[in-house]
């Protein structure tokens, strides 16, 4: 059994439980998984009436019921075909490519009213603010640098959910550089038609969003397709929107036709945020959580931390995670309290296969699982715990964490952190869990 089919079978009885009998009956059994595409499960019916019950009054029960099942798979998508070799000959193209996979997940929580704003970004805000509200009309390509942390990607993200919201007959896409890399070496290595199918799902969008385009630096085979699909794109007056960790002219061994592509938009540098910002960001980000914090405590957080601002939000979460836990009022012998046990000593001796391991062992599960891609409920949590830890307790990019868990990309990597962290909110269980693993690991 696939493990679509084995996600819709344990999915069934949670939908079954929340909608009547009649809805089960004629809708809900009717529909024929096929595929995983990303976060989202595919589905068959051969009614389009059907397919229309599901995707509109019964979705939020699916939607509910599958988040259950799997927390990695969370939403679904419904085409109208018999069963899966019908939906691969309509719907897909090439060797299982599929026009509608659109890249990395979106966070819906990375919007413009949750992204902070002060002297060091209110440029590229106000610029990708503009970007999004006329895509391919105010600043074509737009090209947003600086270092890690700084929340480019959350601009990024920012972009493609008020084009999703705002213009929903347009077709975004949102991909890191490494998976336009890795999509197009496969594509290369499947044979004459899917190279063809690779071109037609990055050309053949209204709003296309690449992050960390750095990566195309000494590749010269990838620079060339990059080049003729941002020259396709910027021709057809479709809207583009790069972010890197250094500008254009600083980018190693990148064409000079590429670099001043690159040049010829907008280029906005986002800088670290001084005093002020951060405490607005600690200040925004604690009632996200429902937490009152003291401006006193806010502001010596925002003094004891770096610049960078998931740092920052890191520091926060630690202080937050440790109130819950041990039920005492935030104040500043708390913060340091939660906060010595990241300090730098420590994680330098702090590996991530530790932590990979230590997490392994307590769930009782292999480390090849947790790398894998097995979707089963019981390797899907674990493996996003190792990363919420490896993201909490050691200062490494989020690129490289994802080529720890078994090479996937940042956007990833951010989706698992973040869930982690919202559940640990409301569940104490897990919440005792990753503490016991914490300890654990730093008496190592």
């Amino acid at each position: 059994m696939e493990s679509y089919e084995i996600l819709w079978k344990t999915t069934l009885p949670e939908i079954e439980n929340t909608v009547s009998s009649i809805s089960f009956e004629t809708h809900i059994k009717q529909l024929v998984p096929v595929d995983i595409v990303g976060n989202k499960l595919i589905l068959c019916t051969e009614s389009q009436l059907f397919a229309d019950n599901a995707q509109g009054r019964l979705r939020p029960a699916i939607i509910a019921a599958l988040t259950k099942s799997n927390s990695e798979v969370n939403d679904f998508e419904i085409y109208v075909a018999k069963n899966r070799e019908d939906y691969l000959t309509q719907y897909c193209v090439g060797d299982n490519f599929k026009p509608e996979d659109q890249g990395s997940p979106v966070n819906p929580k990375f919007t413009f009213e949750s992204f902070v704003v002060g002297p060091s970004n209110e440029f590229i805000y106000a610029a990708a603010k503009a970007v999004a509200e006329t895509p391919g009309e105010s600043y074509n390509p737009l090209f947003i640098y600086g270092g890690t942390g700084l929340g480019k990607t959350h601009i990024l993200m920012a972009i493609a959910n008020y084009v999703k919201l705002h213009f929903p007959t347009k077709n975004v896409l949102y991909a890191t550089c490494e998976q336009f890399t890795n999509q197009h070496i496969e594509s290369l290595s499947k044979g004459k038609a899917s190279p063809a199918e690779f071109r037609r799902k990055y050309r053949n969008v209204d709003v296309l969003l690449i992050d960390d385009v750095q990566f195309l630096a000494k590749k010269q085979g990838i620079q060339t397709e990059f080049f003729h699909t941002f020259n396709e794109l910027v021709m057809q007056n479709k809207q583009v929107v790069f972010t890197s960790d250094r500008s254009p002219k600083e980018i190693e061994l990148l064409e000079d036709r590429l670099r001043t592509r690159f040049e010829g938009g907008l280029l906005a540098d986002v800088q670290p945020p001084n005093l002020e910002t951060k405490i607005a960001i600690l200040k925004k980000k604690a009632e996200e959580q429902k937490t009152v914090i003291d401006m006193k405590v806010l502001y010596y957080i925002a003094e004891k931390s770096e610049s960078d601002v998931r740092t920052l939000i890191g520091r926060l979460t630690k202080v937050i995670f440790a109130s819950k836990l041990h039920e005492k009022p935030i104040t500043i012998d708390l913060v340091n309290e939660a906060l010595k046990e990241s300090a730098s000593e420590i994680q330098e001796e702090l590996k991530a296969d530790d932590i990979i391991r230590c997490v392994c062992d307590f769930y009782k599960v292999n480390k090849s699982d947790i790398l894998g891609k097995k979707k089963n409920k019981e390797f899907v949590e674990p493996r996003q715990i190792c990363i919420y830890l490896i993201t909490d307790m050691m200062s490494i990019p989020l690129v490289s964490v994802g080529k720890i868990m078994g090479g996937r990309d940042h956007a990833t990597v951010i989706y698992a952190r973040d869930k982690v962290s919202e559940e640990i909110k409301n569940n104490n269980k897990l919440l005792v869990e990753i503490n016991d693993i914490r300890n654990m690991l730093l008496k190592k």
